[in-house]
């Protein structure tokens, strides 16, 4: 599942600009291995390189040993699918898989929407999904001390729920409550004018020109439009 989340969260990054355009070329971006340069931030189908098995597993026991103690309304849903042991299974399966440690989640995405459609629908509602999101969000406070050795860690981990959240909102029609916040910060890419096409150049945004010409020393202000941006980078 690495393969296909990764294709589907790069575009709606892009879209928001928290990823440039050509993301799915940059190996720091795309690599299944998190980079050692702390101002770089961790994807999350990069967390299996800095996680780990232990670590990943341990978090999905903490959260289904929360999930088994809670409300019947909430509890029940989980319980008539199988017992505490086959939702560790299953969920650290596909967590694992997610996060880069290779295919261990059989049926990959059509088992998943296969799961949220038939098994657990009666909680993917906007109760279903606040109760979901409180307990996860304990989960992750309690294993903070297993995660705190580099703080992009937890923002990956964040990153990675919220963008499973939005896309379950909007797959079953309820309010994103925007829960896990805290997330992946826009990649700041190197940008060598020097180096690029006209073609590459006219592909970033507005924002991506703008920054990449102040860190030249341009005054930006003296170019009101993307058209002006573009010369400009080209004269450079």
């Amino acid at each position: 599942m690495s393969e296909k989340i990764q294709g589907e969260y790069i575009l709606s990054a892009v879209s928001k600009e928290i990823l440039p355009v050509d993301a799915h070329r940059i190996p720091d971006i795309i690599s299944l291995n998190a980079s050692n340069n702390k101002s770089k931030p961790i994807q999350f189908w990069q967390l299996y390189s800095v996680l780990g098995q232990d670590t990943i597993v341990n978090i999905i026991e903490n959260f289904y040993g929360r999930v088994y103690e809670n409300e019947t309304w909430f509890t029940s849903v989980f319980a008539k699918v199988g017992d505490v042991g086959h939702h560790i299974n299953t969920q650290a399966s596909m967590w694992l898989d997610i996060m880069g440690g290779g295919p261990y989640y059989h049926g990959a995405d059509f088992r998943l929407n296969f799961h949220h459609k038939h098994n657990a629908i009666q909680l993917m509602n906007e109760k279903g999904a606040l109760r979901w999101s409180e307990l996860m969000l304990e989960t992750l406070d309690y294993s903070n001390k297993h995660i705190s050795s580099d703080p992009r860690i937890r923002i990956s981990i964040n990153t990675f729920l919220n963008h499973f959240m939005a896309k379950y909102s909007e797959d079953f029609k309820f309010k994103n409550i925007g829960f896990f916040k805290n997330t992946n910060p826009p990649y700041k890419q190197k940008i060598n004018f020097l180096k690029m096409s006209k073609e590459a150049i006219e592909s970033l945004t507005e924002h991506e020109l703008k920054q990449a010409l102040i860190e030249q020393g341009v005054n930006v202000s003296n170019y009101t439009s993307k058209e002006k941006l573009i010369n400009k980078a080209m004269m450079i």
